[in-house]
């Protein structure tokens, strides 16, 4: 979502920030960058992991406190602030309606704060409870919406591509695309051997950091995506 489909002015990255300051914690923006993409609480399991060993008696605690302040202050963003679409994101999204493509949101946020996003774009319109659309009248944003929390291993691991197929009836990895802004992004997309494996230069990376990665496209923009799918058709 932030980074692809959902504007990322690097907010994320400051909300790791500062709850790394808060919690007495010390690493790099680099180191951070490196993890973007990842389940939320996976950060923080391996910033105290190296910190003080899985081993100490207070690792656990360490791991609540500082992903708790995390958590709160990036709902609080959102609950203030909003999200926004990049450009072009809901052209793509009505693109794929259209030639009945369905559209799947997976994201490193855990459910309550997808939710917030969701809910504040107008995306969750359609989505039942398992959050997965039913409606065939084409009254909907998205088709389903998959978060860390909803699997055993997010991401770089394929789990959350793989429940969003389940989720929209999809059986064939090859009938996939994956398109993402971070290195574990691509890492899934290879694991789970889609069709087509995307890389959005827009978001939290660039063309250097991305390009050493398993890939198929590297895109500038979001509409790019509707290149490739009809590319595929032809």
């Amino acid at each position: 979502m932030a980074g692809t489909t959902v504007q990322d002015n690097r907010e994320v990255k400051k909300c790791f920030y500062e709850a790394i300051v808060a919690t007495n914690l010390s690493i790099s923006s680099e180191k951070i960058n490196s993890m973007m993409g990842w389940s939320k609480i996976l950060v923080f399991e391996t910033i105290w992991k190296d910190e003080i060993g899985e081993s100490h008696p207070y690792y656990q605690n360490k791991v609540q406190e500082s992903y708790q302040y995390f958590c709160k202050i990036l709902e609080d963003h959102y609950r203030a602030r909003g999200a926004k679409p990049y450009e072009g994101v809901l052209d793509v999204f009505e693109f794929c309606r259209s030639n009945d493509i369905k559209v799947a949101l997976t994201t490193g946020f855990y459910r309550k704060v997808t939710d917030i996003i969701l809910h504040k774009l107008g995306w969750d319109n359609g989505l039942n409870s398992d959050y997965v659309n039913l409606d065939k009248t084409g009254n909907h944003i998205i088709n389903c919406s998959v978060t860390s929390s909803d699997v055993i291993n997010g991401r770089p691991s394929p789990e959350m591509i793989h429940l969003a197929m389940q989720k929209c009836g999809i059986s064939d990895s090859k009938e996939v695309i994956n398109l993402g802004d971070t290195p574990s992004d691509l890492q899934s997309g290879y694991s789970a051997k889609v069709y087509c494996n995307v890389g959005s230069l827009y978001g939290s990376h660039n063309e250097q950091e991305l390009s050493v990665l398993p890939h198929d496209k590297l895109i500038k923009e979001p509409k790019e995506i509707i290149e490739i799918i009809q590319h595929i058709h032809l």
